[in-house]
């Protein structure tokens, strides 16, 4: 009998602390976990698990000063691909990168995803900013 009260008690503390998550907080962690199955499926093959890159050829993603710089370029990028040559950690990458095919709510599951991955701290990227910037853009960089 007290062994049942006590997980009753310890489940209804569970849910209690489950519910007082903010809705950003559900949110981000909804985008995270959605964006870390894109990633694997469209990005990883280059990217790399770690999101190392590859030699000189496919650029890193773990380097948080360049996400944060072009933050808002990361759209573009994402949807049109890119052709032009980019330096990240010193380091030219001219490499061309193909298009995604991705849907808006993708791209922006996946930045949210990469921006919190791999030594990055960027937080959730909102629908909103994705959709602006990219109705800024459309051709490959």
């Amino acid at each position: 009998m007290k062994i049942i009260i006590i997980s009753g008690i310890c489940l209804l503390m569970m849910a209690l602390i489950y519910s007082c998550e903010s809705d950003s907080t559900i949110e981000f962690k909804r985008y995270y976990s959605s964006g870390a199955v894109v990633y694997q499926q469209h990005c990883q093959n280059c990217h790399g698990s770690s999101g190392e890159g590859l030699a000189a050829l496919i650029p890193p993603l773990n380097d948080s000063t360049y996400l944060k710089v072009n933050k808002n370029s990361l759209p573009c990028i994402i949807q049109n691909g890119l052709k032009s040559p980019i330096k990240i950690s010193g380091r030219v990458f001219s490499g061309n990168m193909p298009a995604s095919g991705l849907t808006p709510i993708e791209i922006t599951q996946v930045i949210t995803y990469v921006g919190n991955s791999f030594g990055n701290k960027l937080g959730i990227v909102s629908d909103d900013d994705v959709g602006v910037e990219m109705a800024k853009c459309n051709s490959p960089l």
